[in-house]
């Protein structure tokens, strides 16, 4: 499915930010702001939306941790997504589109959808709500609102699937510091959380 047609998971900006857009990582309210997502929820084409502030792409966004290591992925040249490439995430994540909504919950199924296409690993998997992230700065995140999951693996277990598109590696907090600028923003709203 070509970008422009897919169907993703949308929310009215003023549905999630009732009070006016805040910026950075929240996590207060965050059952309030589940219910919205849940309960007022639709579908739009991507082409439609990727521009348009008046609308906030959903984006379940993982963030997995095995002891005190964390999965630090590093995109490729081949990425598809330009204005993201070679830069650092500390999170997997995308789009929800239709077919997540199968098994009743869009947040929980698109993020589970998307953890299986991104990695292999062969672990528990339990995913712990810890808060959302909203990125004011740049056109790219000011359109979609970053819902950040934690899981603790019980398993060193995991690895890339696409791997000319990413890398990835397990690495304390303070390992992968060196790479703090080049990370995402939505990385290092989540790198200070962890830090902090």
């Amino acid at each position: 499915m070509s970008n422009a047609s897919e169907q993703v998971l949308c929310v009215k900006r003023e549905d999630i930010f009732p009070d006016g857009a805040w910026h950075g990582f929240v996590s207060q309210d965050l059952e309030r702001h589940q219910a919205v997502i849940r309960e007022r929820h639709f579908f739009k084409p991507r082409s439609e939306v990727e521009d348009d502030p008046n609308f906030q792409q959903i984006i379940p966004y993982v963030v997995f941790r095995h002891a005190d290591r964390y999965f630090l992925t590093h995109r490729l040249r081949a990425s598809s997504e330009k204005r993201l490439r070679k830069q650092y995430s500390l999170g997997i994540g995308g789009h929800i589109n239709p077919g997540d909504l199968d098994a009743g919950d869009p947040i929980l199924d698109g993020l589970k959808r998307e953890w299986a296409e991104e990695v292999v690993y062969d672990g528990r998997f339990e995913a712990e709500l810890i808060g959302l992230l909203n990125d004011e700065s740049a056109p790219v995140s000011k359109v979609h609102l970053g819902v950040v999951f934690l899981v603790d693996g019980d398993s060193p277990n995991i690895a890339i699937r696409e791997t000319t598109k990413l890398a990835g590696e397990l690495m304390t907090l303070d390992e992968m510091r060196i790479h703090y600028l080049e990370m995402e923003s939505w990385s290092q709203m989540v790198f200070d959380r962890l830090t902090s």
